[in-house]
């Protein structure tokens, strides 16, 4: 299956018209990235869990969409975990599937709902990239992450192709404000042959 939204998803758009976007797929999003194979969610997940010493301490997860992340983190053994997103008809579907302690929209560049240093983990999976959000959303989560909180994200290879895209993770990295602990190149939808490189980087 590649037709439908995913042939629309990686293009470049503003918030307003990205918004409109994911609240119009909702209904159908899961069936169309789950028939493709969508791999990103388990691989963030299980790379983020072999650096949490507390599965117990609550984790955002950033732009949870239907929820597909939170699943995906909830089977990796996490037990609180808040969700945030631009659609709230995706937010909708997220709810349905009682993942989550809560669920919040947001608008684009806002800040977040809770306090930063109540989260030891931030995840944005399969969030950042060419028709979704720009790679400031990445600063913006490792400012609000207080040192030793962890944050895991993936890149797809239209993400990569970008220079940018990693470039702001070095800028992190490259002076001591961060470092690396994780970083593997795999699946994200074998169906439509797209990888992506998922990270987790820990604030020092």
């Amino acid at each position: 299956m590649t037709d439908g939204f995913l042939t629309k998803a990686y293009a470049a758009r503003d918030a307003g018209d990205t918004r409109a976007l994911y609240d119009d797929w909702s209904a159908t999003y899961e069936a169309e990235v789950v028939q493709n194979g969508y791999a990103t969610p388990g691989r963030c997940a299980e790379a983020l869990a072999q650096f949490s010493s507390d599965m117990t301490a609550p984790i955002l997860d950033f732009g949870c969409g239907t929820g597909l992340s939170g699943l995906a983190l909830k089977l990796a053994g996490f037990r609180v975990i808040d969700g945030v997103d631009i659609s709230s008809d995706m937010l909708e579907k997220a709810r349905e599937k009682n993942l989550y302690r809560t669920l919040s929209v947001i608008e684009a560049g806002a800040a977040l709902p809770r306090r930063p240093a109540s989260y030891t983990a931030i995840c944005a999976i399969g969030v950042i990239g060419a028709g979704a959000a720009p790679i400031s959303v990445f600063h913006t989560l490792m400012m609000q992450l207080e040192s030793g909180g962890l944050c895991v994200l993936s890149l797809n290879d239209h993400a990569l192709s970008d220079p940018k895209n990693e470039a702001a993770l070095s800028e992190w990295l490259d002076c001591g404000a961060a470092r690396l602990l994780f970083k593997e190149h795999g699946p994200h939808l074998p169906g439509i042959d797209l990888k992506a490189t998922v990270y987790v980087i820990e604030k020092t």
